[in-house]
């Protein structure tokens, strides 16, 4: 007699520019991890970012970058897909390929609460609830996404909120400091501020 079967994988998706990683990158995927009950969660780092007016660190960077700020934490994984995809990167598109190279998981899409205001301008936007649930974090200087959500007619079990106090953290406020010689001390993980330091990355022209 065949035991009950299995639950669905339970896969997380963070993506984010990840220049550099961050305190609060670190402490989204902490929770992420804790109370979604992830399997795995998967650190995408974007490939050429069709909402960026500012051109990013190469790839090779953020990628190693990421697997120092995140390699304390089980069951994270740091997925380079984007970064070799040719063309903008739509997190849509990684949905999808997540999806057929893992059937049947359940998929949990990570975002701040300033990402989840413009979801109405990302690409095919109405089909990321269909590939997966969309867990929100809030960020400091926003109020709670409910009206945008609301606006867009999507339903309470397509949205999950994420309970984590806001951290004023930002990656624009980091380079900048960066760029000035100044420290990031508790904002940046001393792997990635080494590694930022003998690679010269962030360093005003």
């Amino acid at each position: 007699m065949s035991g009950a079967p299995l639950p669905p994988r339970r896969i997380g998706v963070f993506g984010g520019a990840f220049d550099p990683p961050h305190a609060a990158h670190h402490a989204l995927a902490q929770v992420a991890l804790a109370q979604l009950h992830l399997d795995e969660l998967r650190i995408i780092p974007t490939g050429q970012a069709w909402h960026k007016n500012r051109g990013l660190t190469p790839a090779v960077h953020r990628l190693e970058m990421a697997r120092l700020a995140f390699a304390d934490l089980e069951h994270v994984v740091v997925d380079p897909r984007e970064t070799v995809r040719s063309g903008s990167s739509y997190t849509v598109d990684t949905l999808q390929e997540l999806k057929a190279e893992f059937v049947g998981a359940e998929f949990f899409l990570i975002i701040g609460e300033d990402q989840a205001k413009a979801l109405d301008s990302w690409s095919r936007w109405s089909e990321i609830p269909k590939l997966a649930t969309i867990c929100v974090a809030a960020r400091a200087g926003f109020t709670r996404a409910d009206a945008t959500f609301e606006a867009l007619h999507l339903s309470q079990t397509a949205v999950r909120l994420l309970k984590m106090p806001p951290m004023d953290v930002s990656a624009t406020d980091i380079r900048q400091r960066l760029a000035y010689r100044q420290n990031v001390g508790p904002l940046v993980f001393e792997p990635v501020a080494r590694y930022i330091a003998q690679h010269h990355l962030y360093q005003a022209a």
